[in-house]
């Protein structure tokens, strides 16, 4: 009976949140650190491959939400440069597993449905050749769609994003093909990763799960440079639930409005200022007139 009562009480909850949300801004891009598989695979006694499947359910979820309310791009942290530290045997599992779900995106009617772009951003050359197969597949089969973009940071480290990008800039400088002048913000973001692919977006709100509240290298061009909002929550990211998605919108429309407030007080500030100086003008200018007189 009390989980019927939770139940009820979760779905109303839920439903407020979604028509709160829908009625003032979306984020146009969220960036998400999918932390927490493997704390939650060690809690519930079961193995890390166990929790990662259960992570990847979730993510195809957040997909779903993130189309729901109109977000236009998705960016999921999926393994970074990092992560290559970890055993052969994980590696191993966590590479099939995504390659698998690469597969499954092409094959799935609502990828089409919806329009999705697929890319991975990372150092591809470093996955396994079955991996990078799977990824040219997606890519290639959602190539003309640009309705919503799901992008997959996997070998990914925003250092070494912006490293690269650099290099490349710097041989283009050095073959006369772009001139030191002319480097601009753009000019970096559109050699950083994908690769040849359209840049990616600043990021509006970053999200990440599991409790810690970092940002682990991860898009640090397009988050620092852009003051998105950040959620950081407590749950491991199986445990991920649509409320809490819901909750880091409403974090970001908050952080939008207020904003927004400080913008109308410092323009009205302003306009005081202006009518004050106005005002003392048109005093001087008749105080001299009548001296004239």
């Amino acid at each position: 009976m009390l989980k019927y009562i939770n139940g009820i009480a979760y779905s109303t909850y839920e439903h407020f949140l979604s028509k709160e949300v829908t009625h003032s801004y979306v984020p146009e891009h969220i960036a998400i650190i999918m932390d927490g598989n493997r704390r939650y695979a060690n809690r519930v006694g079961r193995l890390t491959n166990y929790g990662h499947a259960k992570g990847a359910s979730v993510t195809e979820k957040v997909i779903e939400w993130s189309h729901e309310i109109g977000v236009k791009q998705l960016t999921v942290y999926a393994f970074s440069t990092e992560n290559f530290n970890r055993s052969a045997d994980e590696k191993q599992k966590l590479f099939e597993l995504i390659g698998l779900k690469f597969d499954e995106l092409c094959r799935d009617e609502r990828t089409h449905k919806r329009k999705m772009h697929i890319r991975a951003i990372g150092d591809l050359q470093k996955l396994p050749a079955s991996l990078q197969q799977s990824i040219k597949e997606a890519e290639r089969y959602t190539a003309n769609y640009d309705r919503f973009y799901l992008n997959v940071a996997i070998a990914y480290g925003g250092r070494q994003d912006i490293i690269q990008a650099v290099r490349k800039i710097a041989e283009k400088v050095d073959k006369g093909q772009l001139d030191p002048e002319d480097i601009t913000e753009n000019t970096i973001a559109n050699h950083l990763y994908p690769v040849g692919g359209n840049a990616v977006p600043n990021v509006d709100l970053i999200i990440r799960t599991g409790g810690d509240e970092r940002v682990s290298n991860f898009l640090p061009w397009q988050t620092c440079g852009n003051e998105c909002a950040t959620y950081f929550c407590a749950p491991f990211w199986p445990e991920f639930r649509k409320i809490d998605f819901l909750r880091s919108i409403r974090i970001y429309q908050e952080r939008i409005q207020e904003k927004q407030r400080v913008m109308i007080k410092r323009n009205a500030i302003l306009l005081k200022a202006l009518e004050k100086k106005d005002t003392e003008k048109v005093n001087n200018c008749s105080a001299n007139s009548v001296r004239v007189i």
